[in-house]
């Protein structure tokens, strides 16, 4: 966690004039400025900045508070993300409590900007650059760099007195032993952050026919490619403006669409999108747009994240590019009008998952043909019984047979019972308390995520999920937030040592899970006896122990 000494530092140092004149238009109005608030429409300003007083309030929708609960809202960040962002911006060092977060940022930051001091003195990548249509300006807005041999960035840790094993751990260099390596190479970086701008791990592209065109950063405690989208961080303004999101396949795609004024582009890190990729994108509840290569390759993770977010609620649609295209080629080539096209009418994922589904059977033939009209009745009871009622004359029309032969069943039923379930499901007080915590005290989330999972939550992991997404109008969480019997801990050390009890508890309970688990070979069950019995006893001295 970031040392409250530090924030206090920071808020000294921050001039909520400067800061919010750094977003929005300010005019002189007497001792104070004015402004059209940027939190809702109005003709006339009725947003006022005080500089004596160091806050804000707009007088149309009762917007206020300080520098940083600007920041915050405007860019839609958390309260650590917005003391980060800030601290970044006037370039002030934040000291944190975690010593090892501090060295990991340092470090991460430093080899980042090495790798893009080394890009302009290799020919060969800016060629490679220059030739896939590559500004400078993006160069510079994605902090593009270069990996040199593994000898040099070996070199230029150890002269910059970093750690060998926080570079190992960090995914920096890697070990096959008794030796270190570089995981980069000779190859072209684009720097990975998180939502809040940090740099967590990198992509490279090889120039000099390495075997794996592209790489990624290993999974590390920072790094989790399940969960990043390459680069959030710029695309997020734009995303919440629009009020969609774009998402592809590669790198260079992404750099190209922002070139040519898609800003709200990102892409998946070398892998399908995932569930965990879900919180991420229900920020801003944008439209999703899922942009991907006319290959089985790019066909097939659209058709998965198309199940994914349709099963999900979300809207928006899929655009396959054809001819061997891919949206950076299609950049270069000038195509914008018809990339334009493209995206203001993707595929709606429902009719693109039914489509994908009728392509893989020969419907010309009966048997074929009933077995296709069984996997989409399949899919569509992933579906809520609004929408399985609306795609039935879909799914007939595509298969050429009656609407009256789509039978969904009794899912209908099914899942209003699953609802009544829900509303007389168990109540557990402390995960209760956990969730008003986090929902009124963003800045702790980080503290509980470090050492807990939603999963491991025995009554409400479904309420801890929709907490963590913001979804603050959801029925169950407005349940919380209105339950005076439930009191959010507001004390960082309280929080701990709630933590700290019920995580013991928790690892207890697996401990005897493993004891009498007949399925699991003598080694397996040594080994998950020592590691639990080592939590519980770190735990029990009181040592908050971070998730595995």
């Amino acid at each position: 966690m970031i040392a409250q000494d530090s924030i206090e530092a920071l808020k000294a140092r921050l001039d909520v004039v400067d800061v919010i004149g750094s977003y929005i238009e300010l005019k002189k109005a007497g001792a104070n400025f004015k402004a059209l608030c940027p939190f809702h429409d109005e003709k006339s300003p009725s947003f006022v900045v005080s500089p004596s007083k160091q806050i804000y309030h707009c007088f149309g929708c009762g917007a206020g508070g300080d520098a940083i609960k600007f920041v915050m809202d405007y860019e839609h960040l958390s309260y650590p993300e917005a003391i980060e962002k800030l601290a970044a911006t006037y370039n002030f060092s934040l000291r944190y409590t975690d010593t090892q977060k501090q060295q990991n940022n340092d470090l991460l930051e430093r080899i980042n900007e090495w790798y893009q001091s080394l890009l302009p003195h290799n020919r060969s990548a800016l060629e490679y650059l220059t030739n896939r249509g590559v500004y400078a300006s993006s160069i510079e807005k994605f902090g593009i760099g270069y990996a040199p041999g593994s000898k040099q960035t070996l070199e230029w840790i150890k002269s910059h007195f970093f750690n060998m094993q926080d570079a190992l751990r960090l995914g920096i260099v890697g070990s096959d032993g008794d030796n270190s390596y570089a995981r980069f190479i000779e190859r072209i970086t684009f720097p990975i952050h998180s939502a809040n701008g940090k740099v967590v791990g990198f992509g490279g592209r090889t120039i000099t026919g390495h075997q794996a065109k592209y790489i990624n950063s290993p999974e590390t405690p920072l790094f989790n490619k399940s969960r990043l989208l390459y680069a959030y961080n710029l695309a997020r303004g734009e995303i919440y403006k629009k009020k969609e999101i774009i998402i592809t396949e590669g790198y260079l795609d992404v750099v190209m669409l922002h070139q040519a004024g898609f800003e709200n582009t990102v892409a998946t890190l070398g892998t399908a999108l995932t569930k965990d990729h879900l919180p991420l994108l229900r920020k801003g509840e944008p439209k999703v747009v899922m942009a991907y290569d006319g290959d089985s390759a790019g066909i097939n993770a659209a058709l998965k994240a198309a199940r994914l977010l349709s099963v999900g609620g979300f809207d928006g649609g899929v655009v396959i590019f054809g001819g061997g295209m891919d949206p950076a080629d299609m950049v270069k080539a000038g195509n914008i009008e018809q990339l334009e096209h493209l995206f203001r009418s993707p595929k709606p994922f429902i009719e693109f998952v039914l489509d994908q589904i009728a392509a893989s059977y020969d419907v010309r033939d009966p048997k074929a043909k009933e077995a296709c009209l069984h996997d989409m009745i399949g899919y569509l009871k992933t579906l809520s019984p609004l929408l399985q009622e609306e795609y039935k004359p879909y799914v007939a029309s595509r298969l050429g047979i009656s609407p009256s032969l789509v039978r969904l069943g009794g899912n209908i039923a099914t899942y209003q019972q699953q609802h009544s379930m829900q509303a007389n499901a168990p109540r557990d007080l402390w995960e209760l308390t956990l969730i008003k915590t986090i929902l009124e005290h963003s800045e702790f989330t980080e503290m509980v995520l470090d050492v807990l999972d939603p999963s491991q939550l025995q009554f409400h992991s479904f309420e801890f999920e929709l907490a963590l997404k913001g979804e603050r109008e959801h029925p169950r969480i407005l349940d919380i937030l209105l339950d005076d019997e439930i009191k959010a801990l507001d004390d960082t050390e309280a929080l701990k040592a709630e933590l700290v009890t019920y995580l013991v508890r928790h690892y207890e309970r697996e401990l005897k899970k493993i004891n009498f688990d007949k399925s699991i070979n003598f080694e397996k069950k040594a080994y998950l006896i020592r590691k639990f019995r080592d939590k519980i006893t770190r735990l029990k001295r009181g040592e908050l122990v971070v998730l595995d």
